[in-house]
Parts: structure tokens; sequence; C-alpha cells
């Protein structure tokens, strides 16, 4: 295991909330474990994409599986995170239309989708 510098563990936040569907699954284990079945329902992904993306959260070292019987529950890896989420949530930004970042994602319209249902908007 290596230590990450802080521009590194910023990068892997970043990442993470960088895509809707990550970021729908951090704002909704903020409340809470879960799992994968529950959090695919509540977001509106299938299993497989959902699969996917607990994976890099995982990778990113945001989340931790854990067993429970027969089934693997996720939840954040540090309760420090969902205070960072909470904070992250209570900033408040001035934003353009569009982004003028590189990545279209940023261009989504948030008013449906996964961030819809954590009830976050742009």
């Amino acid at each position: 295991m290596r230590i990450l510098s802080t521009i590194d563990v910023l990068a892997r936040f970043g990442k993470a909330l960088a895509d809707p569907t990550r970021a729908a699954v951090l704002l909704q284990l903020k409340d809470g474990p879960a799992f994968p079945s529950d959090l695919a329902e509540s977001i509106g992904v299938s299993r497989q994409i959902l699969s996917n993306h607990l994976a890099c959260l995982r990778d990113c070292g945001l989340v931790a599986a854990e067993p429970a019987g027969r089934r693997v529950r996720y939840e954040l890896a540090d309760a420090k995170l969902a205070h960072a989420l909470d904070d992250l949530l209570g900033t408040i930004l001035t934003v353009d239309t569009i982004c003028g970042c590189a990545e279209p994602a940023h261009d989504q319209d948030t008013t449906t989708g996964p961030f819809a249902s954590a009830g976050v908007r742009s």
C-alpha cells in the first residue's frame, strides 16, 4: 500500500464525483450503508453498471465492501467523507449553464437522472 499525495487524493475524489452515477452512489452511501441491488434500484441503473462504478469507487478508496451474510454491503470508507460531501453540497456556486470543461458529461441536465433523486441541482 502506498501513501498518496494530497493532489492524488483530490484527483481520486474528483474522478469519483465527475461521473453522475458515482456521485449518486456516494450521496446515497452518505446516508448509510446499502446493498448493491438497493443502490441500483434507487439510482436507476442496472446492477452491472452499478458494479462497475462500485469497483471504481473501491479502487479510489472511497467505499468499502463489508460482508453481510451471503451478501455484500457497501459503505463510505471513512465517515469523514460524509462530512466532506455535506460541505461540498453546502457550498453555493454560481456557474455558467454550459461548463467549459473538456468532458461533455459536465453539460448534463441534473434535474433528472441520478442527481435528481439525490436532491442536487445545477
